[in-house]
């Protein structure tokens, strides 16, 4: 189950309303490492800004050990489904309305990065994920990328409602285990001998 859903099905859960469900659900879909990506990762196209630039700027990123957005899944170990499907909404978009020049380097971007990704972590299938062409779509249709992830969210409401309803019929109070796994053997110290 994806984040948002999860957090809004274990907030009715505790019998909270509907309404803190879907606000709370929209707080983790925020997140940059849920529904919040689309705008890094076009943030990351535009700091390229031309073709031959990708590779050092990708690689320098990665050197640093930072994510490239856009890219894996936590779900999909392959190319993300999604984003076959949104690749082709957006070469229609692009072929007709938009600006070209974005869409050939987002390509170029694309391309680069998934063979950066193949170097720097073999042992991992991190393939284009829905994000990077989600991106690219609503930038082509004239959303500021601050738009990008409510727009996101209004076609999810539904699908959180839904399991709220759901959760509220099981009425059931989700309350995930936990095992501690950190140091043992500890003892309290008193303020004065810190």
């Amino acid at each position: 189950m994806n984040a948002s859903t999860f957090a809004a099905r274990v907030i009715v859960s505790t019998r909270s309303d509907f309404v803190s469900a879907v606000v709370g659900a929209v707080g983790a879909l925020k997140g940059p490492l849920h529904g919040g990506a689309p705008g890094p990762a076009l943030d990351v196209v535009f700091e390229v800004g031309e073709a031959s630039r990708a590779e050092s700027y990708l690689r320098a990123k990665l050197d640093r050990g930072e994510r490239l957005m856009g890219f894996g899944h936590r779900v999909y170990k392959v190319r993300d489904p999604r984003a076959d499907v949104l690749a082709a909404a957006a070469e229609r978009l692009y072929a007709t309305d938009a600006d070209r020049g974005l869409y050939r380097l987002a390509l170029e971007v694309e391309k680069t990065a998934l063979g950066l990704l193949k170097e720097y972590k073999p042992e991992r299938n991190l393939d284009t994920n829905v994000e990077f062409y989600t991106a690219l779509l609503l930038h082509g249709l004239g959303l500021p990328t601050e738009l990008f992830t409510p727009t996101f969210a209004v076609g999810r409401v539904a699908g959180w409602t839904a399991h709220c309803f759901e959760q509220r019929d099981l009425d059931r109070l989700i309350r995930p285990q936990s095992e501690y796994v950190g140091p043992e053997g500890r003892r309290w110290m008193p303020l004065e001998e810190r």
